[in-house]
This record gives C-alpha cells, structure tokens and sequence, in this order.
C-alpha cells in the first residue's frame, strides 16, 4: 500500500526571544519555541528579535523581509526607538544621543526622547533643545502619573524598543509602566557614574497592542556598528535643517563651512541649536574619510 506523503504545516509568526540559538515565536496557534535553519548561518543571515518567519515543525526555515533593523541591539521591524536619558548620573552624551537619532531617521524608525531623573536636575534645556530638532520628548516623574500615561500612551499599537545609556533608568522605567514585567535594575556606580548592564539580550513584549523590547545598555558607540549614513544623506538625518536647506546658495552644500549657507545663517541666528550642528559636523567628517567601497 502506497503511503500518504506527510504534509508539513507552514506557520508564520514573530521572534519575540533570542537565547543561545533558540527562538522564541509567536504565531496565531500560540507561542513556541524553535530552532533556525543552519543555512542561516551559510548565508551569513541571522535571525533578530521582531523578525517575521516562517516555521515548519518548530524549525524556522525562512526570514521575511525587513523594513528595517538594527545589530545592536539585534532587532528588526521597529516602528519607533525610545531614547531613555538622565538628566544627571550619566550626564546626557549629546553628540552620543544624536548619533542614535540620526541612525533612527536613517532607518526609519520614529526617535523619541524620554528625559528621567527630573528629580535630581531639571530637564527644561534639553527638552527644548529636541522639540525645536522635531523630536518628541517626554519628561518622566514617578510622581506624577500623567507623565507615564503619555509614555504609555505613544507604545500603543506600536513595535517599540527602549535604548539609552546604561544607568538612565530604562528597566525602572518599564517597571514603572507595566510593574507585571518586574525586570532587573543594576544599580548606578558613583564612582564611574554609570549603570551595570542589567539586560543581556533584547526581548520583545506584547503589550497594549504593541511590542516593547528592553535592551542592553550602551557605555559607548561606534556609529560604524550600526549603518553607514552617506554623508550625502546625513543632512536629511537632521530635521530641523530641512526648512533651511531650500536657503543655501550652492544645490551641493554640506553645511560645515560654506558661504551662502542656510543651514549655517540658521546657527548663527540661533534657529539651530549649535550642539546640533557640532554633533552633523563630527559625523560628516566621519562620513567624508570613508572610502567608496566601504559604504
């Protein structure tokens, strides 16, 4: 008698979990936990957190398309990257911070900024430094609930992930929002003026309609890491240059030094913040020494 061939059931679902090569997906028949396909590894692929896939009998045999992704934290299919930083105990790396927002907007993914600690140093100046940058910014105080209610009402329905330097605060704030986490808090070092990392790998959480993934606190960065923005394409990675590019006098303008410029007469007049265009400048610079084949 001949035998029925064995129908395999095609799933499709999303990485929530990425531990030691196992995966944990969420599809519509439930959550489960699989193995990826050694083929991955051939094709020097590697399967992040967020990642839409396809999976036959517990094994993930594909990786759909992305509409965006960043390495580190592994994650892919972002809708939005909350920048958690202190006002104090780390002080604020500016140039550091606008880095991250400029690889966001280059990967289109929404920046937001959360400013804590309000209660040790008022975050009035940097507040008003990235709204003026079009960035939306949301002081948190844990005594005011209102604060958290805007937090948490932005999350909703979104794919989102928490970053910022280690020690600002991005597990207390989770905590804060969503206490049925209970994630782990480092304590800050007085004496180095930074946290311990206290999260070791990034991890989605569905929660109000959405996805929030807590990942590991960064110390340093290297923008290389992460993507390389052309610098022709830096200045669109700024969003309050935009009004003022339509100014300059040459269509090629880098905005560093050149006469007629409408990004710089925007500086001089205090239209543009000056750490702003100090931290476009480093990057450019950055941009301008690399050689075309490393792009």
């Amino acid at each position: 008698m001949r035998k029925e061939p064995v129908i395999v059931e095609k799933k499709q679902g999303r990485i929530l979990k990425c531990v030691g090569g196992l995966y944990t997906v969420e599809s519509s028949s439930g959550i489960c936990t699989c193995k990826a396909r050694g083929v991955f590894r051939k094709r020097g692929m590697t399967p992040y957190a967020g990642d839409f896939v396809t999976i036959e009998e517990d094994v993930i045999t594909e990786i759909l398309p992305r509409k965006n992704s960043i390495i580190r934290p592994p994650l892919a299919n972002l809708d939005q990257l909350l920048f958690v930083t202190s006002t104090c105990k780390p002080v604020p790396n500016l140039l550091l911070l606008d880095q991250f927002i400029a690889v966001a907007i280059y990967k289109q993914i929404t920046p937001i900024l959360v400013l804590t600690k309000l209660d040790l140093q008022e975050g009035k100046a940097l507040q008003a430094l990235y709204t003026a940058a079009g960035i939306s910014v949301f002081p948190v105080c844990y005594d005011q609930p209102e604060t958290l209610a805007a937090v948490k009402q932005c999350l909703q329905g979104k794919v989102s992930a928490l970053t910022g330097n280690s020690g600002a605060g991005k597990s207390t704030l989770l905590n804060a929002l969503y206490p049925d986490l209970q994630l782990p808090v480092g304590e800050i070092s007085e004496k180095l003026g930074r946290g311990r990392h206290t999260t070791r790998q990034a991890s989605l959480y569905p929660l109000d309609g959405g996805y929030i993934a807590d990942t590991p606190g960064f110390s340093t960065f290297e923008l290389e890491q992460y993507v390389r923005i052309p610098k022709e394409e830096l200045a669109d990675c700024f969003p309050e240059f935009s009004s003022y590019r339509q100014d300059c006098r040459f269509q090629d303008c880098a905005h560093i030094c050149e006469k007629g410029c409408g990004v710089l007469a925007a500086v001089q007049a205090g239209e543009i913040a000056e750490s702003r265009h100090a931290s476009y400048v480093s990057m450019y610079e950055i941009a301008k020494k690399r050689k075309e084949w490393e792009t």
